[in-house]
């Protein structure tokens, strides 16, 4: 007579249900996989790098080394952009600005500017168009851009404001450099 098998019961029978249909094949759980950092192959979580990369097994970097190498890239990038920004801009303005004219036109008033680019590059601005005897910056002004004017040269130009209100008042011009 032949032992025992294990789960089964004294007079030969299965102790163990049969396992019968979907259930009865157990597939191991498949496990969570990223990209290798090298050349994006499957590999497990918690690694960085597939054997084919490391097949040394060398220690792989470590998360703050990553995140340290992104933060410098951005802050390089950030820095890289504000100088080409600055490169760009240099030159454009000052700018002196005058009111040259102001005329009733229902909404609002027609104001026309007199701009003098006093930089070496071309460009336009932006004023601020004022009632001069109120304080502060409040809805008692109004922006206005004026068209591209190279270096000295002089632009008049007018334009629509509707915040000054219609009444003929005297008004004052500030026009910023880029």
């Amino acid at each position: 007579m032949s032992p025992p098998t294990p789960g089964a019961s004294p007079d030969g029978a299965s102790a163990l249900p049969a396992a019968s249909g979907p259930a009865a094949v157990r597939e191991p759980k498949a496990q969570p996989v990223h990209g290798c950092v090298r050349c994006g192959a499957p590999v497990p979580i918690g690694t960085a790098m597939c054997e084919r990369c490391n097949p040394l097994g060398l220690a792989e970097p470590a998360p703050s080394q990553a995140h340290g190498t992104v933060l410098l890239a951005v802050v390089v990038a950030v820095a890289l952009l504000a100088v080409l920004g600055r490169v760009a801009i240099a030159g454009i303005g000052p700018f002196r600005a005058e009111i040259a004219g102001v005329v009733p036109e229902p909404p609002g008033l027609a104001v026309t500017l007199r701009v003098t680019n006093t930089g070496s590059n071309g460009g336009s601005t932006t004023c601020r168009v004022f009632d001069p005897t109120v304080t502060g910056i409040g809805p008692e002004s109004a922006y206005v851009e004026s068209p591209r004017i190279e270096p000295g040269q002089t632009a008049v130009f007018s334009k629509q404001v509707t915040s000054l209100g219609s009444a003929l008042r005297p008004l004052a011009t500030d026009c910023d450099t880029p």
